[in-house]
């Protein structure tokens, strides 16, 4: 699991808090949460790999222990995927974010690192990985619509929204041909350069609009592995393949309520029974990215999608080891948005 929270100053909300106070007022995670920042400081904890129940009751103990250490420190999690507050202002200057700023442009590359946060579950491939990774996609636009929680400017995700703003060779899905391997090789090579190491090992902007297919010309050397194994950590898919399953595209939630979205995700994609029944509903608006990031739960497709995903994911959390406890704050979580379904969700609390 990887979370990112935004992190205020609860004296002066709009004040943009500096990277080395949060880290300063963090303590050691018991967890074994590594503590690391996004460009614009927000803060993000990264468990370490292992089984579903000790991933989510390790790493809810940290986020627990961060967020009392921050209070004390005057400082507070945010509770929604984008920062309304503040304008985006980059603290991280390492050549990795300044060819990216570069490469991005304004003003979308500035709020997807500045301003944005994301709630990033990652998954063993399985004994079938085609399996788990198309499932991870036709369940998209349905998680996307539940989770949805960065309203702005009509949209339920402004987050989603600001990706797609972005480069869409390196943030679009990954086309499906029904071979899992093709269609990534040929994602990779389809996508544009954003960067290119130069021989004294630094970084440089690729703005022509090169694709890797091209490295060769750009670079002046013929690409190696090395080089092909970076251009991947530079694309942003909604899933993408590291010898496991990075799903990314869920919208930040308040610092209580992260485990639902775990919980949902390892239930629907690891289950076979709960995929199924998901799949029902969820398959028949896999292509509605951009609808669900609109509209959300207000969509009455998407509604039903996500109340069939909650569904099959609380039946089937018991046989996956999850505890009274999480199966409860699941549960809650979908009544209480499931029910209520708004456009957008109020905008007024940033603070939690």
């Amino acid at each position: 699991m990887e979370l990112e929270f935004p992190v205020f100053d609860r004296a002066a909300p709009n004040r943009t808090v500096p990277i080395e106070r949060i880290r300063a007022a963090l303590p050691r995670l018991p967890g074994g949460s590594r503590v690391t920042f996004e460009p614009g400081g927000q803060l993000e904890l990264s468990s370490p790999p292992g089984p579903f129940p000790g991933v989510i009751a390790d790493l809810t103990a940290d986020v627990h222990v961060a967020r009392r250490a921050l209070r004390e420190a005057g400082l507070v999690l945010g509770a929604t995927a984008l920062d309304l507050v503040r304008p985006p202002v980059r603290q991280l200057h390492e050549p990795r974010y300044d060819a990216m700023a570069a490469f991005l442009g304004e003003p979308y590359g500035p709020l997807m690192m500045c301003s944005t946060a994301s709630i990033q579950v990652n998954l063993d491939i399985g004994d079938e990985p085609a399996v788990r990774w198309e499932r991870a996609h036709l369940l998209g636009p349905a998680l996307v619509a539940a989770f949805a929680n960065s309203p702005a400017a009509g949209w339920a995700s402004a987050r989603q929204a600001i990706w797609s703003h972005l480069d869409p060779t390196r943030t679009a899905p990954v086309p499906a041909s029904g071979d899992p391997v093709a269609d990534w090789a040929r994602y990779l090579s389809h996508a544009r350069l954003m960067m290119v190491r130069t021989r004294d090992g630094g970084l440089v902007p690729v703005l022509d609009g090169s694709r890797f297919r091209d490295f060769a010309a750009v670079a002046g050397r013929p690409p190696s592995g090395r080089d092909l194994a970076y251009h991947a950590t530079t694309l942003f898919p909604p899933v993408r393949p590291r010898g496991w399953l990075e799903i990314r595209y869920l919208d930040a939630q308040p610092p209580a309520a992260w485990p639902v979205c775990a919980a949902v995700v390892y239930a629907l994609i690891t289950d076979d029974r709960a995929a199924a029944r998901a799949l029902e509903h969820a398959a028949p608006v896999s292509h509605r990215w951009l609808d669900a990031a609109r509209s959300g739960l207000a969509d009455p497709e998407l509604h039903r999608a996500a109340a069939a995903c909650f569904h099959a994911a609380i039946d089937a959390l018991p046989r996956l080891g999850a505890g009274r406890r999480l199966i409860d704050r699941v549960t809650a979580f979908a009544a209480a948005r499931l029910d209520r379904a708004p456009a957008a969700a109020p905008t007024e609390e940033v603070l939690a």
